[in-house]
């Protein structure tokens, strides 16, 4: 894109001249050697506190899991129970996927996603069964319907320790929700958990089981195919749905800086997540009360089926915009000289980044499109970092200081990556960028600055001037104050950003 124009949609807004960090290179950078390992961002180091930590929700897990498995043993019968096992097991794949495929920009880490689910599986269903079973004896003792139990108990109770998991996850691993797509996976694994051990009890227990002690196998394999279709293909949205509201407000906490929202978004989202359970609990209740069962129906089509579209909308929304959000805040490192416009475009859509995953394959082999994973997924965490700097989401100084350093090892990350396959099209003449413009040396050996065309053609197999250092306990480009000194580029003292202050060319000045 052109410098010195703006372009439609805020993809980069005013290109800053920006210093080109070094001289231009002779030729494309020296090829990794053949079986050269693909670059990995550093691990975290395990402390004794993180251990223990572990330990602790292992064991909780794991108890949990032999509580419900030594439960529904003995209530149905070995032989029920792996009816219900395996029926419930079925649409779980299907939920998961969806759930992952809505989280592709930036997938979250495997151990958090199995932690969720897990916790709605194993802790959500202990805690639920308890006390929704005292609850139940409670309403007995006093003269009351055992069907106030699935009203006015169940949703809150379920509800509140399904949340419980993604909760500690944004409480300890803040850095790892990065917003409310984050906060309907995590949420949504969590649900998925809890309804496929409550399916086995409804497919093994109510189905199976019953069925056989009435009529014989026959019945109960008819029995059990009839609760499927209805509770599963039917209905299995429902659990996901309910949580979900919970992962929104959890997502909107985890991005703003309003200490205020940080507390009432989470619980407007667990309330909203307990009344949506309540009501359609309490629907076939009414229906069996009155004798009119197209309540149920009325209550399905007229309410949870618009509610489950609007929710189907608004991830589909929320996945496209992890997309759009490099476009807005990775352009800041375009004016530093550490991307190309090219490779910003490139990150703006799922599409886009396939053909760049293509394009690696043909340049660089198998081990260029796993750099072009590593490389889009470290650039979409740079996106998020940077747009929560601009929202002020660290206070603290560790936290600002921390913040500094992951952007530092997300840089290096992405500079490492590129190595693996930029400069390595053979169809194309050797080009540099140095954050302004292109100087592109052809096969007669001459070499010429090239202005950024206004749509960027995706990729451009161009390397990078060396970017500006760090300065020593800083952060970002040279001239950005260090963990202590705030966000931002900087106008001020030498070698800062020139044109980067507060004014109109500025995103800053916004």
């Amino acid at each position: 894109m052109s410098p010195d124009q703006w372009v439609a949609g805020d993809y980069a807004d005013r290109m800053a001249d920006t210093p080109s960090g070094g001289a231009l290179p002779p030729s494309a950078p020296a090829a990794p050697p053949p079986g050269a390992p693909t670059p990995r961002m550093p691990l975290r180091r395990l402390g004794w506190r993180r251990f223990l930590a572990l330990a602790g929700v292992v064991l909780l897990i794991a108890a949990g899991a032999l509580f419900m498995v030594f439960t529904l043993g003995e209530s149905l019968g070995a032989e029920a129970l792996l009816v219900g096992v395996i029926a419930a097991i079925l649409p779980v794949p299907v939920l998961v996927s969806c759930f992952l495929w809505l989280d592709r920009y930036e997938p979250e880490p495997l151990k958090y996603l199995i932690f969720c689910f897990a916790w709605g599986a194993f802790v959500s269903t202990a805690i639920s069964l308890l006390v929704n079973t005292a609850a139940a004896g409670l309403f007995d003792d006093w003269g009351l319907p055992a069907a106030l139990t699935a009203v006015l108990v169940a949703p809150f109770i379920e509800e509140l320790t399904k949340a419980a998991g993604p909760l500690l996850v944004l409480i300890f691993r803040r850095r790892e929700f990065s917003g409310i797509t984050d906060g309907l996976v995590y949420c949504g694994l969590s649900a998925v958990g809890f309804a496929m051990v409550e399916n086995i009890l409804y497919l093994g227990g109510y189905g199976y089981r019953t069925g056989v002690e009435q009529y014989g196998p026959a019945t109960g394999t008819q029995q059990v195919i009839a609760i499927f279709i209805v509770r599963i293909l039917l209905f299995g949205f429902a659990h996901p749905l309910f949580t979900s509201m919970t992962g929104v407000g959890l997502g909107v906490a985890a991005r703003t800086a309003d200490r205020r929202v940080r507390v009432l978004a989470p619980l407007a989202g667990l309330l909203l997540a307990m009344i949506l359970h309540g009501t359609w609990n309490l629907l076939p209740s009414l229906a069996q009360a009155t004798g009119e069962t197209v309540i149920v129906l009325y209550g399905y089509i007229g309410v949870m089926v618009p509610i489950f579209f609007a929710m189907v909308g608004l991830a589909v929304w929320l996945r496209a915009w992890e997309g759009r959000l490099t476009e807005r805040t990775l352009p800041d490192y375009v004016r530093a000289g550490w991307l190309t416009p090219p490779e910003v475009a490139a990150l703006g859509s799922l599409g886009r980044r396939h053909a760049a995953r293509t394009w690696a394959r043909r340049v660089a082999g198998d081990g260029g499109v796993r750099a072009m994973r590593g490389y889009q997924f470290a650039a979409t965490r740079l996106a998020l970092l940077r747009d929560g700097m601009r929202r002020g989401l660290d206070r603290k100084p560790a936290e600002r200081e921390r913040t500094a350093r992951e952007e530092r090892e997300l840089l290096d990350a992405i500079t490492a990556y590129r190595s693996f396959f930029v400069g390595r099209d053979p169809q194309a003449p050797v080009g540099v960028w140095d954050g302004q413009r292109y100087h592109l040396r052809f096969p007669d050996g001459s070499q010429r600055p090239v202005e950024a065309p206004d749509d960027p053609v995706v990729p451009i197999p161009v390397v990078l001037a060396p970017p500006p250092a760090f300065p020593p306990g800083g952060y970002g480009p040279t001239g950005w104050p260090g963990p202590g000194g705030g966000y931002g580029p900087s106008g001020h003292g030498q070698g800062g950003w020139p044109g980067a202050g507060h004014g109109p060319g500025s995103p800053w000045g916004r």
